[in-house]
C-alpha cells in the first residue's frame, strides 16, 4: 500500500514546477494521466542538449530535462483546443481526484476548462493551479508570465545571494519552480484530507512568488524590525559567524560554528584559544559585528589542511561541517546513495536513465520511485479505454477526428 493509491490526478502541466508535483505524487500511489500536445508534447521533450537514445519523429532523442520529473505517469496526447479532446478532459476531470495545471490565469477559461467549469462537473474535484502570481491579487500581475529566475529576483532570493561586493546571484537550481511544486503538493494533500470530512474539493491556488517570499523565514522578520535590507555575505550567516564556507588545502570545506559553546571549542582546535579573551570574536553577536576580522583570522588556519582532515576534526569533535561537492560528486556520495536518493530505470529508447529518488520516508507506507517516464502519447489508448471505458474503434475516430492527434 501506498498512500494515494487510490487518487487519480489529470495532469495538464508542463515543465517543472507542475511535473515536479506530479512526479511525487505518482512516487507515492497516485495514478497521474499527464496530458500533452499530439506530436509536440511537454515542452521540456525539446530542452537540450543532451538528449539521450535515436532521434524520434522530433528529430532528437529524449530531453534528460524531461526525463527527470515524469517518472511513473502515463502520457495522453490530447488537443485541447480540438472540441472533442476538451470533452475527452471534461470526461477525465469527472473520473479525476485531482486537477493539475500551470497555465497562465485565464488561460483554460477560455477553453471552458477552468477550475469552476470542472469543479461544477465534479464538486469533490480539487483544482491545483501554479502560476508565477497566483490568481487573486493585482490584476496586471496575474496575467504575467512567471518565470523561476523572475520569481526569485522579484521574490528576494537573489538581492541576499552572491558576494558582498558583486552582482547578486540566482540559485543555482531552479529553487522557485521546485518550491512551487513541493508548495501545490502540500495543498493537494491538505485539500484530499479536508475533503474526507467536507466531501467537497476545492481550488489550490499555488505561486511562483508566493513560495519565494515564504522562504525568507528570519530574512523578513529581520528586515521588517531593522528596516535595511540584508547585506550579500557570499558563502556566510547573516546572523552567525563564523558559518560558511572556506577555501581549505584542497578544496572548500562549509563550517558550521553555531552558538558560542561551539566556537569555544572551534578556537581551541584551530590553535587559538586567544580568540575567546578577544572583545571581537567573545560572543557571537561580537562575531557578527567583526565579521570580516573573524574570517581573515579563520582563512590561513582553514587552508593548511585538506578537506577531509578539517570534516574528520570537526565531526570528532561534534562541530557541524562537511566538503562541497559538485552534482556528480552528490550523486555518488554513500549517503545520498545508502538513502537511495537515487534511483535508475529503463527506457525503450534513451536507455538506462538516474533520476533523483523520493525524499519523503515513510515507515508504512512508503513511496517508490516506481515505472519510468513515458513516451509521448504513449498511453493516450490504454488509459482512455480504461478509465472513460471507450473501445478501440472510439479511440481510432478520434484520432481521425484530430483530438488525438496522429502521432499519439
Amino acid at each position: 500500500m501506498r498512500p494515494l493509491d487510490d487518487i487519480v490526478v489529470l495532469d495538464l502541466s508542463r515543465v517543472l514546477a507542475g511535473p515536479y508535483a506530479s512526479m511525487h505524487l505518482a512516487d507515492m500511489g497516485a495514478r497521474v494521466l499527464k496530458i500533452e500536445e499530439p506530436g509536440k508534447g511537454d515542452d521540456t521533450r525539446g530542452f537540450g542538449p543532451p538528449f539521450l537514445g535515436p532521434p524520434t519523429v522530433a528529430g532528437r532523442g529524449e530531453s534528460t530535462y524531461f526525463l527527470s520529473v515524469n517518472r511513473g505517469k502515463e502520457s495522453i496526447a490530447v488537443d485541447l483546443k480540438h472540441p472533442q479532446g476538451k470533452a475527452l478532459i471534461r470526461q477525465l476531470a469527472q473520473k479525476a481526484d485531482v486537477v493539475l495545471e500551470n497555465f497562465r490565469p485565464g488561460v483554460l477559461e477560455k477553453l471552458g476548462l477552468g477550475a469552476a467549469e470542472l469543479r461544477a462537473l465534479n464538486p469533490r474535484l480539487i483544482f491545483c493551479s501554479i502560476s508565477g502570481y497566483g490568481h487573486a491579487g493585482l490584476a496586471e500581475y496575474a496575467q504575467k508570465p512567471g518565470y523561476d529566475p523572475v520569481a526569485q529576483n522579484l521574490g528576494g532570493l537573489a538581492g541576499v545571494t552572491g558576494p558582498k561586493d558583486g552582482a547578486p546571484f540566482k540559485a543555482g537550481y531552479s529553487i522557485a519552480d521546485v518550491t512551487a511544486g513541493m508548495l501545490a503538493i502540500q495543498g493537494i494533500l491538505l485539500a484530499l484530507y479536508a475533503r474526507t470530512r467536507t466531501g467537497r474539493g476545492q481550488t489550490v491556488d499555488i505561486s511562483l512568488l508566493d513560495g519565494q517570499v515564504a522562504l525568507m523565514a528570519y530574512h523578513s522578520t529581520s528586515t521588517a524590525a531593522t528596516q535595511r535590507p540584508p547585506a550579500r555575505h557570499g558563502n556566510g550567516h547573516p546572523n552567525i559567524v563564523p558559518f560558511g564556507t572556506f577555501a581549505a588545502q584542497d578544496g572548500y570545506v562549509t563550517i558550521g560554528v553555531a552558538n558560542d559553546t561551539l566556537f569555544g571549542t572551534f578556537s581551541k582546535l584551530c590553535g587559538m584559544p586567544q580568540w575567546l579573551a578577544d572583545a571581537r570574536f567573545a560572543t557571537n553577536a561580537a562575531r557578527v559585528e567583526n565579521r570580516d576580522a573573524m574570517e581573515a583570522a579563520l582563512a590561513p588556519i582553514v587552508a593548511q589542511k585538506t578537506v577531509d582532515a578539517w570534516v574528520k576534526l570537526l565531526d570528532d569533535a561534534g562541530i557541524p561541517a562537511g566538503p562541497v561537492l559538485n552534482v556528480l560528486q552528490t550523486l555518488s556520495h554513500p549517503q545520498v546513495v545508502a538513502r537511495n536518493m537515487v534511483v535508475t530505470a529503463d527506457h525503450p529508447t534513451a536507455g538506462t536513465i538516474t533520476m533523483t529518488g523520493v525524499p519523503v520516508k515513510l515507515s508504512d507506507t512508503p513511496g517508490e520511485a516506481r515505472g519510468r517516464p513515458p513516451l509521448l502519447g504513449e498511453h493516450t489508448a490504454s488509459a482512455l479505454m480504461d478509465v472513460l471505458g471507450l473501445s478501440e474503434a472510439d479511440v481510432a475516430q478520434l484520432r481521425k477526428d484530430g483530438a488525438l492527434g496522429k502521432m499519439s
